[in-house]
């Protein structure tokens, strides 16, 4: 068995915290190192005194943190190589770099600066991005507000002479002055001697000092006016200019007569329409003259009175019913989906007992080429219908109306109802005639007509004065 050798000569080995201690010191020289290099260039120092530094600052920094007590050579040896190695190492790479090599910052970095450093020229630049945008964003507001503020504002349009008088525009307030105006007539025309202290009162309060305070009454006999209503004639009066108008006034008293009163109204303020005045005696006119209806053609007209009769039979009847009474459950069983307003409510009982008396089906361009009629699903049809209602009092009233019926799958169903049927043989209801003679022929001077039942007491009675005069 052979001998150990003695303890004292036995090699000394380094444990793994030596191990660990001597690696961190490397990394530690290594990169002072770096640091030192990096510092030397920023100032200007040549690559070889960086790295002469770096490499003493290494030898020196790995005996300051090595923990291995001084008897053990070889562990100091290799502290230090690596060491000295590494400085070595990073002074031969300083001093054969380029005087134009720069460092790689980090991913997310910021790129250094040689001069006054990259942070400052970094916050600078965002500065002046955040003070132009705040500028361009004023800027842009202001001229969206004055655009917005022109475009909203009043405009006023123009008007020449020559549009005035095309359109028949005026400044003078026609509708207050024409109510004015009808409210004059209706004293005017209303009169007996119960009430003339009253009446008088009532028309010096409309006009001026110089009317006549009985407005053309003499002082004898009865008369009420039922209605006054301005018939859209207006003429200047030249003595007052644009303060001024003759108004025609029609009015209807309980006598049944219309008759139509021409009123001279002053108007002091155009704007307002106040100091309203009537600045005259009124004239008694004729009606307007009232010309004949032209007949309608219905010639091109086809009639399917098979329809007619089948609707005056099945539908009609039961759908006047529920639409006098405004039922709206029954009438939901005669109108057509998406029927109009007026076919689904009705009277609401103005009108009672319906009878259909006649109903004209009119049929459409499209199928009055066939032979019988054959109307397709969804086919509009116009009818002309007249009732016979029972009014409140129990009195026989004929209205006619215009109905649209729809063919369906289920058969036929009103769509719409309208009142009001067209007369198609025109012409005229009264004896007068509207031929000119031939002496209107000859003065090109028309006279107009008035119905008889226009005339009245008023009328009679100026007619007497005139011919009495005669």
């Amino acid at each position: 068995m052979p001998a150990l050798p003695p303890r004292e000569a036995r090699p000394t080995t380094e444990s793994k915290k030596e191990k660990r201690e001597q690696a961190r010191a490397a990394r530690k020289a290594e990169y002072e190192a770096k640091k030192a290099a990096k510092e030397q260039r920023r100032k200007g120092v040549t690559a070889a005194g960086n790295s002469g530094r770096a490499g003493r600052s290494a030898q020196t920094a790995a005996p300051a943190h090595s923990p291995l007590p001084a008897p053990a050579p070889a562990s100091v040896t290799t502290a230090a190589g690596p060491a000295t190695s590494a400085s070595g190492q990073g002074g031969k790479t300083a001093a054969h770099k380029p005087s134009g090599v720069f460092d790689v910052p980090r991913p997310g970095g910021r790129l250094p600066s040689p001069g006054s450093g990259g942070r400052r020229t970094h916050v600078g630049l965002r500065a002046t991005l955040l003070i132009t945008t705040g500028l361009i964003a004023l800027g842009s507001c202001g001229v969206t507000g004055l655009l917005v503020g022109k475009s909203s504002g009043a405009g006023t349009a123009g008007l020449d002479a020559d549009d005035v008088a095309r359109y028949g525009l005026t400044e003078f307030p026609t509708q207050q002055a024409a109510a004015f105006a009808e409210q004059y007539a209706t004293i005017c025309l209303t009169y007996s001697p119960e009430t003339a202290s009253d009446r008088r009162a009532a028309l010096a309060r409309y006009t001026s000092a110089g009317v006549d305070p009985e407005c053309g009454w003499s002082g004898e006999g009865t008369r009420k006016a039922l209605t006054a209503t301005w018939d859209g004639t207006s003429e200047n009066l030249p003595e007052y200019g644009t303060h001024g108008r003759y108004l025609g006034i029609q009015v209807r008293t309980d006598d049944g007569g219309l008759t139509t009163l021409t009123v001279p109204v002053y108007v002091k303020n155009l704007t307002t329409g106040e100091g309203i005045r009537v600045a005259g005696d009124v004239g008694e006119m004729p009606m307007p003259p009232r010309s004949d209806v032209p007949e309608v053609d219905r010639d091109n007209e086809a009639v399917d009175t098979a329809l007619g009769q089948q609707l005056q039979q099945t539908v009609l009847p039961g759908y006047f019913e529920a639409w006098a009474k405004s039922d709206r459950t029954t009438l939901a069983r005669f109108t057509a989906q998406g029927a109009t307003l007026t076919a689904t409510t009705g009277l609401s009982g103005r009108l009672s007992e319906p009878q259909v008396n006649d109903v004209v089906a009119l049929v459409p361009k499209g199928v009055q080429g066939s032979a019988p009629y054959s109307y397709k699903t969804g086919q509009a049809v116009q009818l002309r219908v007249v009732v016979d209602w029972a009014d409140p009092e129990g009195d026989t009233a004929r209205r006619a109306y215009r109905i649209t019926v729809v063919n369906t799958a289920q058969g036929w169903f009103i769509k719409d109802i309208r009142g009001g049927v067209l007369d198609s043989q025109g012409g005229r209801g009264d004896d007068e005639q509207t031929e000119a003679s031939e002496d209107e022929a000859d003065t090109g001077e028309a006279t107009p007509s008035t119905p008889a039942a226009s005339t009245s007491p008023s009328d009679r009675s100026s007619q007497d004065e005139q011919s009495g005069t005669n």
